[in-house]
């Protein structure tokens, strides 16, 4: 028997969705592999003693898809032996000295500014290593690429996100989660972080009806891009879009509006099957039109 829209929408979110195996034996298992190695190379004795993982980004907000490959880890380091006065002008040496921790494994240095050690697995997929020194207050100095530092609070943004979550029900992660499928069948053009902010920020609630939610996001979001890091540090978080970025952004959202919009309509006149054919242009060939 042919699926409802409802159904197919029940299904592709439940397989976009990170299992309970995952988040344990491959999310948490990956940060474990980044402190046991942290921890090795940069004991209590050290002059620079790493002093904890923080798992970041989409795995720890719950947002991120399957099947995914990279996992965000903020390596945090102490200022115990002075080694933030050692750095504090030269972050780049800095940096360099985690690479040198990874000899012999398969990295490269990513980052808009080169600030992450991107550490390369044989089963596939990556980490993404951020090194950090702990500024307090939730405020950590971030190397900027070019021997300087920036201030990051990706913590204070997490729990920015989870309260939002809470507010809105719990309905967000899913809904963010859907319109990253969306984002990556469609170029990637919006950043994830960007992406998560803008959601958590257009809504003021949130139902279990997905469908809608995401045409409202459709709908909304042109008009939303332009959102203020939760964490205080980074200003608009759409700074990274060109003029002509933004446009065609703005177009490809408007193109999904109109989609979504039609996929509802052909919904609520019982014609699933036109409305599964919309969301897959949507979201990609994965969604079911069975």
């Amino acid at each position: 028997m042919a699926l409802t829209t409802a159904q197919a929408f029940a299904q592709y979110l439940e397989g976009l969705t990170a299992t309970d195996y995952q988040r344990t034996s491959i999310i948490q298992a990956r940060k474990k592999t980044v402190d046991d190695r942290l921890f090795e190379k940069f004991p209590s004795t050290s002059d620079m003693p790493y002093w904890k993982g923080i798992l970041m980004g989409s795995a720890a907000k719950g947002t991120i898809i399957r099947p995914f490959d990279d996992i965000d880890v903020l390596a945090v380091f102490s200022n115990s032996g002075n080694a933030w006065t050692k750095y504090q002008l030269d972050s780049k040496s800095f940096i360099y000295r985690i690479r040198d921790a990874y000899a012999g494994v398969s990295i490269q240095q990513v980052g808009t500014r080169g600030q992450a050690i991107r550490v390369f697995y044989e089963t596939g997929g990556h980490v993404d290593v951020a090194p950090v020194f702990d500024a307090g207050n939730d405020v950590y100095k971030l190397p900027n690429g070019t021997g300087g530092w920036i201030d990051t609070a990706p913590t204070v943004a997490n729990q920015w996100f989870s309260t939002r979550n809470q507010e809105l029900s719990y309905h967000l992660a899913p809904l963010v989660r859907l319109v990253k499928a969306w984002n990556r069948a469609h170029s990637k053009r919006m950043r994830s972080f960007h992406l998560e902010t803008v959601a958590g920020t257009a809504f003021g609630s949130l139902g279990s009806n997905y469908r809608d939610a995401l045409q409202k996001f459709f709908e909304w979001a042109p008009n939303c891009l332009s959102v203020t890091d939760p964490g205080g540090q980074s200003g608009d978080l759409s700074g990274y879009l060109t003029w002509t970025a933004r446009d065609q952004l703005k177009q490809a959202l408007s193109s999904a509006n109109d989609r979504a919009s039609k996929a509802l309509a052909a919904e609520a006149r019982a014609d699933h099957a036109e409305a599964k054919r919309l969301w897959k242009i949507i979201l990609g060939d994965d969604f079911p039109t069975n």
